[in-house]
């Protein structure tokens, strides 16, 4: 019985850290807004204005939340860090929450990419 109810907290307080972490679109739209990723990566996140700029829209949340991470660390850590001024400048004022919300917005959009076989 002890072990029965002691799995259950345990099973029950996991479901509540993720709740606690989830990553709200709503505000990664705000962000996004702010941040006017669309001057770049184009309308929709999906048409960026050079094909230098990568589409966006669509893209999986753990990619987008590890590469704003990644700009956030810069080139100084060839390892993990991406050295780009502009990103690097952007993402510098975002907590670790706000980038998760923006990787969920940016992953909730509909965008074109094709795995192909």
């Amino acid at each position: 019985m002890k072990f029965a109810l002691i799995t259950a907290v345990l099973f029950s307080s996991i479901g509540l850290v993720n709740v606690a972490n989830a990553a709200s679109v709503d505000k990664g739209l705000a962000l996004v807004e702010k941040g006017n990723c669309a001057s770049c990566h184009g309308a929709g996140l999906n048409a960026p204005i050079l094909p230098i700029y990568p589409k966006l829209a669509g893209q999986y949340p753990d990619y987008l939340y590890y590469a704003l991470k990644a700009y956030k660390v810069g080139g100084g850590n060839p390892q993990y860090g991406r050295n780009n001024a502009i990103m690097g400048a952007l993402v510098q004022g975002y907590s670790d929450a706000d980038m998760q919300d923006i990787a969920a917005y940016i992953a909730s959009l509909p965008g074109n990419f094709v795995i192909r076989k």
